[in-house]
């Protein structure tokens, strides 16, 4: 059953090992914590992906946030980006609420899960490409687990092409070849009657939505065409 093989992998994730670099700097983060979250135990750990293991929508960021996911143990909490994707969610029929705070404040995804390229808090949020290579494996079996999926919603470029070729590799024929990345561009996998569209968007980072490059009403065209497509 998927719910199950879902909920397996996220255990391995939460006590991957495999870069010990990411390892110390989570850890150290979560020691030294920012002045704002004095009070807060940091969870420190890989985050494992939130949501629906029956999802027909998923969601693939980059990474967890230093102060963000890497102190509250789920992904897109506690930070900016989590401030302009959860509203969404929210508005889109995805999330019971708009706000996501920590992993006990009641938010429930429906039809949508959320994971991302890499599960460790990087330094200045940039992964190393043996990094990505590292935890890639992770993804491929989430996307094997994951039955009832449809759409695929890159966040960002390293999480568009994560998710493209976590579908090469399970032996998905992907449309356009060559693809670029683009907000709003469409990617087709297909492997035999399985047909699933990935839709590239602008990560919701501060740097994006602060400069208007990604706005609400941009975003809200993403979820409206993910909808669009499984009903």
């Amino acid at each position: 059953m998927s719910a199950k093989g879902v909920a397996a992998i996220q255990r391995e994730v939460v006590g991957c090992t495999t870069c010990p670099e990411l390892r110390v700097y989570c850890e150290q983060i979560a020691a030294e914590k920012k002045r704002a979250y004095r009070d807060w135990t940091y969870w420190g750990k890989p985050v494992p992906a939130f949501g629906d293991p029956n999802a027909r929508v998923v969601l693939v960021g980059l990474a967890p946030g230093a102060h963000g996911s890497n102190r509250t143990g789920r992904m897109f909490t506690g930070d900016s980006s989590g401030d302009f994707l959860y509203p969404a969610l929210h508005r889109a029929g995805f999330a019971s609420q708009p706000s996501a705070i920590s992993r006990d404040d009641g938010m429930d995804l429906h039809d949508c899960l959320i994971t991302a390229a890499v599960r460790c808090a990087p330094p200045q949020n940039k992964p190393t490409p043996q990094e990505i290579r590292n935890c890639f494996p992770y993804l491929v079996r989430e996307f094997k687990e994951l039955t009832r999926m449809q759409v695929i919603i890159g966040l960002g470029a390293i999480g568009t092409k994560a998710a493209v070729d976590a579908l090469k590799h399970l032996d998905y024929g992907i449309t356009p070849t060559p693809w670029r990345f683009g907000h709003g561009t469409e990617i087709l996998a297909q492997n035999g009657t399985r047909r699933i569209t990935i839709i590239a968007s602008f990560h919701p980072s501060r740097q994006n939505t602060n400069t208007g490059k990604l706005t609400a009403t941009m975003f809200d065209a993403i979820f409206t065409r993910a909808n669009a497509l499984i009903q």
